[in-house]
Protein backbone atom coordinates (compact mmCIF):
# COMPACT_ATOMS: atom_id res chain seq x y z
CA UNK A 1 0.00 0.00 0.00
CA UNK A 2 1.08 3.32 -0.80
CA UNK A 3 2.89 5.37 2.42
CA UNK A 4 0.38 7.85 2.63
CA UNK A 5 -2.22 5.62 4.23
CA UNK A 6 -0.99 3.15 6.57
CA UNK A 7 -3.44 -0.04 7.29
CA UNK A 8 -2.33 -2.33 10.47
CA UNK A 9 -4.70 -4.92 11.25
CA UNK A 10 -5.41 -6.71 14.87
CA UNK A 11 -7.42 -7.62 17.71
CA UNK A 12 -10.20 -7.16 15.52
CA UNK A 13 -9.47 -3.24 14.94
CA UNK A 14 -8.27 -1.99 11.40
CA UNK A 15 -6.03 0.79 12.28
CA UNK A 16 -5.47 3.88 9.34
CA UNK A 17 -3.43 5.91 9.41
CA UNK A 18 -3.21 8.88 7.34
CA UNK A 19 0.37 9.22 6.79
CA UNK A 20 2.46 12.52 5.11
CA UNK A 21 3.53 14.33 8.73
CA UNK A 22 5.39 16.45 6.19
CA UNK A 23 2.55 18.53 5.49
CA UNK A 24 0.57 17.72 8.75
CA UNK A 25 -1.68 14.99 6.65
CA UNK A 26 -2.96 16.91 4.07
CA UNK A 27 -4.92 15.94 1.55
CA UNK A 28 -4.04 15.08 -2.09
CA UNK A 29 -5.89 13.52 -4.83
CA UNK A 30 -3.62 10.04 -4.29
CA UNK A 31 -4.40 10.11 -0.76
CA UNK A 32 -8.26 10.77 -0.54
CA UNK A 33 -8.58 8.06 -2.83
CA UNK A 34 -5.95 5.49 -1.13
CA UNK A 35 -8.24 6.28 1.56
CA UNK A 36 -11.40 5.62 -0.11
CA UNK A 37 -10.02 2.08 -0.77
CA UNK A 38 -9.09 1.24 2.32
CA UNK A 39 -11.80 1.95 3.99
CA UNK A 40 -13.95 -0.32 1.29
CA UNK A 41 -11.36 -3.04 2.20
CA UNK A 42 -12.49 -2.95 6.08
CA UNK A 43 -15.93 -2.58 5.42
CA UNK A 44 -15.81 -5.73 3.38
CA UNK A 45 -13.73 -7.76 5.41
CA UNK A 46 -15.32 -9.65 8.17
CA UNK A 47 -12.35 -10.21 10.35
CA UNK A 48 -12.51 -6.13 10.97
CA UNK A 49 -15.02 -5.38 13.11
CA UNK A 50 -13.99 -1.68 14.34
CA UNK A 51 -12.04 0.86 12.66
CA UNK A 52 -9.34 3.43 14.26
CA UNK A 53 -8.92 6.74 11.61
CA UNK A 54 -5.75 8.51 12.96
CA UNK A 55 -2.35 10.26 12.01
CA UNK A 56 0.88 10.03 11.96
CA UNK A 57 3.08 12.68 13.47
CA UNK A 58 2.16 16.53 15.01
CA UNK A 59 -1.10 16.29 12.71
CA UNK A 60 -4.38 14.38 12.50
CA UNK A 61 -5.03 16.22 9.42
CA UNK A 62 -5.02 19.48 8.05
CA UNK A 63 -7.50 19.21 5.86
CA UNK A 64 -6.23 20.36 1.79
CA UNK A 65 -2.88 20.56 0.74
CA UNK A 66 -3.00 24.03 -0.77
CA UNK A 67 0.02 23.22 -2.97
CA UNK A 68 -2.27 20.78 -5.12
CA UNK A 69 -4.59 23.74 -5.60
CA UNK A 70 -2.43 26.53 -6.22
CA UNK A 71 0.09 24.24 -8.76
CA UNK A 72 -2.22 24.76 -11.91
CA UNK A 73 -0.45 21.23 -13.10
CA UNK A 74 -1.83 19.50 -10.32
CA UNK A 75 -5.23 21.07 -9.00
CA UNK A 76 -7.70 19.09 -10.36
CA UNK A 77 -10.42 21.62 -9.34
CA UNK A 78 -12.88 22.29 -6.09
CA UNK A 79 -15.60 20.44 -7.68
CA UNK A 80 -13.50 17.00 -8.46
CA UNK A 81 -11.94 17.98 -4.96
CA UNK A 82 -15.20 17.62 -3.21
CA UNK A 83 -17.24 15.55 -5.41
CA UNK A 84 -14.48 12.90 -5.65
CA UNK A 85 -11.88 13.48 -2.45
CA UNK A 86 -13.83 14.59 0.87
CA UNK A 87 -17.50 13.95 0.24
CA UNK A 88 -17.09 10.09 -0.58
CA UNK A 89 -15.07 9.69 2.43
CA UNK A 90 -17.68 11.60 4.61
CA UNK A 91 -20.57 9.29 3.27
CA UNK A 92 -18.41 6.27 3.58
CA UNK A 93 -17.77 6.79 7.77
CA UNK A 94 -21.37 7.64 8.19
CA UNK A 95 -22.46 4.79 6.16
CA UNK A 96 -19.91 1.40 7.17
CA UNK A 97 -21.96 -0.67 9.25
CA UNK A 98 -18.84 -0.67 11.86
CA UNK A 99 -17.85 1.41 14.80
CA UNK A 100 -15.56 4.01 13.68
CA UNK A 101 -13.62 5.59 16.29
CA UNK A 102 -11.78 8.99 15.42
CA UNK A 103 -8.32 8.96 17.32
CA UNK A 104 -7.28 12.52 17.03
CA UNK A 105 -3.52 13.10 17.58
CA UNK A 106 -2.68 16.13 16.97
CA UNK A 107 -4.09 19.53 15.09
CA UNK A 108 -7.56 18.56 13.28
CA UNK A 109 -7.82 22.14 10.86
CA UNK A 110 -10.69 22.45 8.22
CA UNK A 111 -11.33 19.46 5.98
CA UNK A 112 -9.45 17.49 8.71
CA UNK A 113 -11.74 19.11 11.85
CA UNK A 114 -14.75 17.95 10.10
CA UNK A 115 -13.39 14.12 8.85
CA UNK A 116 -12.61 14.03 12.67
CA UNK A 117 -16.00 15.32 13.29
CA UNK A 118 -18.21 12.53 11.26
CA UNK A 119 -16.93 9.66 12.69
CA UNK A 120 -18.92 7.74 15.38
CA UNK A 121 -16.55 8.06 18.42
CA UNK A 122 -13.66 10.67 18.55
CA UNK A 123 -10.95 10.88 20.99
CA UNK A 124 -8.29 13.26 21.03
CA UNK A 125 -5.66 14.21 24.05
CA UNK A 126 -5.07 17.25 25.70
CA UNK A 127 -2.96 18.66 23.49
CA UNK A 128 -5.15 18.57 20.03
CA UNK A 129 -6.73 21.68 18.39
CA UNK A 130 -9.89 21.62 16.37
CA UNK A 131 -9.76 24.81 13.88
CA UNK A 132 -12.62 25.92 11.23
CA UNK A 133 -9.94 27.15 9.24
CA UNK A 134 -11.78 28.15 5.69
CA UNK A 135 -12.90 31.50 6.27
CA UNK A 136 -9.47 32.33 7.32
CA UNK A 137 -8.78 31.52 3.08
CA UNK A 138 -12.00 33.15 2.42
CA UNK A 139 -13.88 30.18 1.62
CA UNK A 140 -16.61 27.87 3.18
CA UNK A 141 -17.16 24.84 5.56
CA UNK A 142 -17.26 21.62 3.66
CA UNK A 143 -16.82 17.95 4.56
CA UNK A 144 -20.44 18.31 6.21
CA UNK A 145 -18.81 20.20 8.91
CA UNK A 146 -21.89 22.95 8.49
CA UNK A 147 -24.75 19.67 9.20
CA UNK A 148 -22.64 17.77 11.82
CA UNK A 149 -21.02 20.96 13.92
CA UNK A 150 -24.26 22.77 14.61
CA UNK A 151 -25.87 19.65 15.53
CA UNK A 152 -23.01 18.75 17.82
CA UNK A 153 -22.73 21.61 19.64
CA UNK A 154 -25.74 23.97 18.53
CA UNK A 155 -26.42 26.54 15.84
CA UNK A 156 -25.31 29.40 17.49
CA UNK A 157 -21.59 28.33 18.95
CA UNK A 158 -21.30 26.65 15.54
CA UNK A 159 -21.78 29.41 13.04
CA UNK A 160 -19.67 31.47 14.91
CA UNK A 161 -16.49 29.05 14.84
CA UNK A 162 -17.20 28.78 10.98
CA UNK A 163 -16.60 32.41 10.72
CA UNK A 164 -14.69 33.17 13.22
CA UNK A 165 -11.66 30.18 12.70
CA UNK A 166 -11.30 29.82 16.44
CA UNK A 167 -8.93 27.47 17.97
CA UNK A 168 -10.77 24.88 20.46
CA UNK A 169 -9.14 22.83 22.40
CA UNK A 170 -9.56 19.15 23.15
CA UNK A 171 -10.58 19.85 26.95
CA UNK A 172 -13.06 23.01 25.63
CA UNK A 173 -14.18 20.47 22.69
CA UNK A 174 -15.00 17.69 25.15
CA UNK A 175 -17.13 20.46 27.53
CA UNK A 176 -19.08 21.50 24.43
CA UNK A 177 -20.08 18.46 23.14
CA UNK A 178 -18.07 18.22 19.68
CA UNK A 179 -15.79 15.19 21.05
CA UNK A 180 -16.76 12.33 23.37
CA UNK A 181 -13.54 12.38 25.65
CA UNK A 182 -10.19 14.13 26.17
CA UNK A 183 -7.53 12.61 27.96
CA UNK A 184 -4.17 12.88 28.98
CA UNK A 185 -1.40 13.15 26.46
CA UNK A 186 0.05 9.87 28.03
CA UNK A 187 -2.97 7.56 28.01
CA UNK A 188 -4.09 8.15 24.05
CA UNK A 189 -2.68 5.23 22.78
CA UNK A 190 -4.04 2.73 25.84
CA UNK A 191 -6.81 4.76 25.63
CA UNK A 192 -7.60 4.25 22.02
CA UNK A 193 -6.45 0.56 21.85
CA UNK A 194 -8.72 -0.37 24.51
CA UNK A 195 -11.83 1.33 23.15
CA UNK A 196 -11.26 0.04 20.15
CA UNK A 197 -11.06 -3.84 21.07
CA UNK A 198 -14.19 -2.95 23.48
CA UNK A 199 -16.14 -2.01 20.44
CA UNK A 200 -14.92 -4.99 18.21
CA UNK A 201 -15.88 -7.28 20.72
CA UNK A 202 -19.39 -6.25 20.76
CA UNK A 203 -22.22 -7.00 18.46
CA UNK A 204 -21.09 -5.83 15.47
CA UNK A 205 -24.68 -6.15 13.76
CA UNK A 206 -26.49 -4.25 16.47
CA UNK A 207 -23.79 -1.25 16.76
CA UNK A 208 -24.27 -1.15 12.96
CA UNK A 209 -27.87 -1.10 12.84
CA UNK A 210 -27.21 1.87 16.16
CA UNK A 211 -25.63 3.94 13.73
CA UNK A 212 -28.03 3.36 11.01
CA UNK A 213 -31.11 4.95 13.55
CA UNK A 214 -28.67 8.03 14.69
CA UNK A 215 -27.91 8.54 11.24
CA UNK A 216 -31.63 8.29 10.12
CA UNK A 217 -32.46 10.29 13.17
CA UNK A 218 -31.01 13.30 11.21
CA UNK A 219 -33.63 14.03 9.25
CA UNK A 220 -36.58 11.87 10.03
CA UNK A 221 -39.22 13.24 12.16
CA UNK A 222 -40.31 11.13 15.27
CA UNK A 223 -43.37 8.57 13.54
CA UNK A 224 -40.45 7.42 10.70
CA UNK A 225 -37.74 7.56 13.42
CA UNK A 226 -40.18 4.96 15.33
CA UNK A 227 -40.95 2.91 13.04
CA UNK A 228 -37.40 2.82 12.19
CA UNK A 229 -36.69 1.46 15.45
CA UNK A 230 -39.00 -1.25 15.25
CA UNK A 231 -37.78 -2.89 12.24
CA UNK A 232 -34.44 -3.01 13.11
CA UNK A 233 -35.15 -3.97 16.88
CA UNK A 234 -37.33 -6.83 15.35
CA UNK A 235 -33.58 -7.74 13.48
CA UNK A 236 -31.45 -7.59 16.21
CA UNK A 237 -33.61 -9.82 17.76
CA UNK A 238 -33.27 -12.35 15.09
CA UNK A 239 -29.88 -12.24 15.08
CA UNK A 240 -27.07 -14.94 16.82
CA UNK A 241 -25.38 -11.73 18.93
CA UNK A 242 -28.38 -11.38 20.57
CA UNK A 243 -29.44 -15.01 21.62
CA UNK A 244 -25.82 -14.96 23.10
CA UNK A 245 -26.10 -12.24 25.09
CA UNK A 246 -29.55 -12.74 26.41
CA UNK A 247 -28.17 -16.47 27.24
CA UNK A 248 -24.89 -15.01 28.95
CA UNK A 249 -27.47 -12.74 31.05
CA UNK A 250 -29.22 -15.61 32.26
CA UNK A 251 -26.06 -18.22 32.72
CA UNK A 252 -24.30 -15.06 34.28
CA UNK A 253 -20.86 -14.84 32.26
CA UNK A 254 -19.43 -12.46 29.73
CA UNK A 255 -21.05 -12.47 26.23
CA UNK A 256 -18.87 -13.95 23.06
CA UNK A 257 -20.01 -11.84 20.45
CA UNK A 258 -19.59 -13.05 16.83
CA UNK A 259 -20.66 -9.79 15.59
CA UNK A 260 -23.65 -11.78 13.51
Amino acid sequence: MNESIQLKIENKVAYITLNRPEVFNSFNREMAFLLHNTLDACEKNDEVRAIVLTGNGKAFCAGQDLKEVTDPDLNPGFKKILDEHYNPIITRIRSIKKPIIGAINGVAAGAGANIALACDVVVAHEKVSFIQAFSLIGLVPDSAGTFFLPRLIGFQKALALAMLGDKIGAEEAEKMGMIYKCVPTEEFEETINKLAIKLANMPTKALGMIKELFNKSMTNDLEGQLALESKLQIEAAQSEDYKEGVTAFIEKRQPNFKGN
